[in-house]
């Protein structure tokens, strides 16, 4: 069902509407990136603002759900399957996604609402309630119910728990099966729960200081092991252009007649699973942002993608590539990041590996509260959305003890379906985007 969902219609959705959006502002956002970089530092902050966390805060509760096993297995299977052609793809999955996460965090401030308790909320479902009004409703429920079940975690944990005991518990002889499995799932649960009860406030606070650490250290590792292998970057930096063009290593399905056009899917597909630039997620986060000026987190949010798939999948992708484990080596998914990062930095590198690995995921646990509590508020009110949280809690300890394939593939349906409704308003709204585009970077200048 997942693959069915995660299609070339949904594709065509994300990627042809994010180029649709892309061409109709001109490029404009991507001509002031330094400004972005500005307002995310700070530099035009207001207490008086409405909104409830900072752009730094809003950026990083986003990228905490987006920087994950995505961008460490996921770049891994695309090199696999595809070798070093998906990942020129997976950037262009990354230049378009930055324009459509520009319109739709845009949005986001543009027709943030109320809820039922009178707080200000932002996200797809109120885009589409403020801004296209009652006969669209239905898109909004429709977002918020698929929200619902996109956002559990077992996915997320599932893997996280597999990595932990490929690296550390079956090494150590500690694996015990369904008990040890429980055991991280319990204490996944207590560190999500800390932090989770405490809302919102407390969740941009503790991603906050974890994935710029994080980040660093990623960047710090890959550095090492590019520095090891420095005679191997040339060539390899070259081979990521000139094989997306000729698909040499490609061992997928042929899509449009060639194995280029297979190469081009899988990439693209990769990239968009991985920033989920167009789904809906991000938006709600970037709602809650503390400013009266919506164009300024529409160019915050445009930095996800960059951060997100053009550095950290980059810096695993060359990791793959430079210690040559893409084709000496028969690991796929995160076991052949490890292997990278075991041939780079010794037996050493796949324990810093786990670290990045660990924060990476349970911080991503905090976001995807906040989201499904959002969508459980909008459907049946905030004095029920409490009831979402141990529902939340209860799924890590699914994800950590079980395979539970059939649920996680549901839940990745969900998570595609998203999609559909906010990319769908973000075009029907785009007009209203380039009108306080314009206007927001004419008084720029003045």
């Amino acid at each position: 069902m997942a693959s069915i969902a995660w299609g070339l219609p949904l594709l065509i959705l994300l990627i042809g509407g994010g180029i649709y959006l892309m061409i109709s502002v001109r490029f404009l956002p991507f001509r002031h990136l330094g400004h972005a970089v500005a307002v995310l530092r700070g530099k035009y902050d207001d207490e008086n603002d409405t909104g409830e966390i900072s752009h730094f805060a809003a950026l990083m509760t986003a990228l905490s759900a987006t920087i994950g096993m995505g961008n460490i297995s996921g770049v891994a299977v695309a090199i696999a399957i595809g070798g070093p052609g998906a990942v020129f793809w997976m950037w262009v999955s990354a230049v378009i996604g930055m324009s459509t996460k520009y319109f739709t965090a845009t949005l986001a401030l543009l027709y943030r609402g109320t809820d039922d308790n009178g707080d200000l909320q932002g996200g797809p479902m109120y885009v589409i309630r403020e801004g296209l009004g009652k006969r669209w409703y239905f898109l909004a429920v429709f977002f918020s119910i698929a929200g619902l079940f996109g956002a559990l975690p077992v996915f997320n944990v599932n893997q996280f728990t597999q990595a932990l005991n490929d690296i550390i518990i079956i090494p150590s002889g500690l694996y015990t099966g369904f008990k040890s499995n429980l055991i991280v799932g319990i204490v996944l649960t207590i560190c999500t729960g800390a932090v989770i009860l405490g809302g919102l406030s407390r969740i941009s606070k503790t991603t906050s200081k974890l994935v710029p650490a994080m980040v660093a250290l990623y960047l710090v590792l890959v550095l090492v092991i590019l520095g090891v292998h420095i005679e191997e970057v040339p060539r390899y930096f070259k081979l990521i252009f000139t094989d997306a063009f000729s698909a040499n290593f490609y061992k997928g399905d042929s899509f449009m007649g060639g194995v280029v056009g297979g190469l081009i899917l899988l990439g693209i597909r990769r990239g968009a699973f991985s920033n989920e630039a167009g789904i809906g997620t991000a938006p709600m986060a970037h709602g809650a942002a503390k400013t009266n000026e919506p164009v300024r987190e529409g160019l915050v949010a445009m930095l996800g993608p960059a951060i997100d798939t053009l550095l950290i999948c980059t810096l695993t992708a060359l990791a793959i590539l430079v210690t040559g484990v893409w084709q000496s080596s028969n690991a796929n998914g995160v076991s052949l990041t490890v292997t990278a990062f075991e041939a780079g930095i010794s037996n050493y590198g796949k324990y810093a590996l786990m670290l990045c690995i660990a924060v990476f995921s349970i911080s991503s646990l905090f976001s995807y509260a906040y989201y499904g509590t959002k969508c459980m508020s909008f459907l049946f009110g905030t004095k029920n959305k409490g009831y979402y949280t141990y529902i939340y809690m209860v799924s890590i300890l699914l994800g950590a003890t079980t395979s539970l394939s059939l649920m996680i593939n549901l839940i990745d349906t969900f998570f595609a379906l998203m999609a559909i409704p906010t990319m769908f308003s973000a075009i029907l709204l785009a007009p209203k985007v380039l009108e306080v585009s314009k206007k927001y970077f004419r008084n720029l200048k003045k």
